[in-house]
Formats: C-alpha cells, sequence, structure tokens
C-alpha cells in the first residue's frame, strides 16, 4: 500500500501515534467556543505536521503547534 522508501514505518506509526492522542485529547473541549477549539484543532494537527515533516525535532514540533495555532485561531475569527 505504501511506498517503503517514501514512507518508512517509524514515520507512519509517529503520525497514527499523534493523530490517536490529538484526538483522545481534543475529546474533552465541548465546553470551548468554537474559535478556541479551532485554535486546540490547528495546534494538534500543527504539531503533528511538524513532528512528522522534521524526523521528529522538538522545534519542528513546537514550531508546528505555534504555526497551526494561530492558523487554527485566525481562520475562525468572526468576518467584519
Amino acid at each position: 500500500m505504501f511506498d517503503k522508501e517514501a514512507f518508512p514505518m517509524k514515520t507512519i506509526h509517529k503520525f497514527s501515534v499523534g493523530a490517536i492522542v490529538a484526538t483522545l485529547m481534543l475529546g474533552g473541549c465541548s465546553s470551548m467556543t468554537p474559535q478556541q477549539n479551532d485554535t486546540a484543532v490547528g495546534a494538534a494537527v500543527g504539531g503533528v505536521a511538524g513532528n512528522v515533516l522534521t524526523g521528529g525535532s522538538t522545534a519542528g514540533t513546537i514550531g508546528g503547534a505555534a504555526v497551526g495555532g494561530i492558523v487554527g485561531h485566525e481562520t475562525s475569527k468572526p468576518k467584519q
């Protein structure tokens, strides 16, 4: 299904674990406002993406989470 050279098993495993953890953590977000929820989702997705794209780098994970959180926050702002 996956080309072993393009998607090494370690990368697929990291992405899967990150996605599951993010899903479980965001399960308790029912009392958040839509903007807070979008910010949290953006940060979680950005953190997982940053981790995968940088090969597990801490800086990549933190940077991805920061960028994802900002994007999630800004895209959910009310239109004026």
